[in-house]
């Protein structure tokens, strides 16, 4: 993935009323495991990879690249938050040169449905927001995954596409600092 450009990483942890974001630790590399392990996160996401290979190859320090957020609560790792340039090969674009910035996220069973992924999505976005004023978001989401499509709505995303890939129907939305906000 391309980076995000001319924005100074890491930035400074960002504080939410629950939450902290903030760059990947060594501390967080067991829970970087459990969420590509762990067949409900990787449902919609190609499956779970095995344990034992995740152990392997998942380096001390995992997730430390620009545009990956770590979700802190109390001092644990409960999730991730990715900011992204998308991939020109994949479908799903606003502009013929691609390279649109992709919000992803995952976030650990155990905290699913307490509001964590929308309080701290809504703060990566404001983050971007100020570090590239003007920029669009994209997300893509399969429209079988019924909580992330719930949270594309929350966080304000507009539908402009629907398409087929990895053998499933896909969502693709756009987001923008300039838009309405619902």
């Amino acid at each position: 993935m391309a980076e995000l450009g001319p924005v100074a990483w890491p930035p400074a942890p960002i504080r939410t009323e629950r939450l902290v974001l903030r760059e990947s630790e060594a501390r967080d590399r067991e829970a970087f495991i459990e969420l590509f392990a762990s067949p409900e996160v990787r449902t919609h996401l190609g499956g779970p990879r095995p344990r034992d290979e995740l152990e392997r190859v998942v380096p001390e320090i995992p997730g430390r690249r620009p545009g990956l957020f770590v979700i802190d609560l109390n001092g644990a790792m409960i999730g991730t938050i990715t900011l992204d340039r998308r991939d020109a090969e994949r479908p799903g674009h606003l502009r013929p040169e691609a390279g649109e910035a992709e919000l992803g996220y995952m976030f650990l069973p155990e905290v699913w449905g307490r509001g964590y992924a929308a309080e701290a999505c809504v703060a990566a976005l404001d983050w971007f927001a100020d570090a590239l004023p003007g920029e669009t978001v994209v997300l893509c989401t399969q429209t079988a995954n019924d909580r992330s499509m719930r949270l594309a709505e929350k966080l304000g995303f507009i539908e402009v596409e629907r398409f087929e890939e990895f053998g499933a129907e896909q969502w693709f939305g756009e987001w923008s600092s300039v838009m309405p906000s619902g």
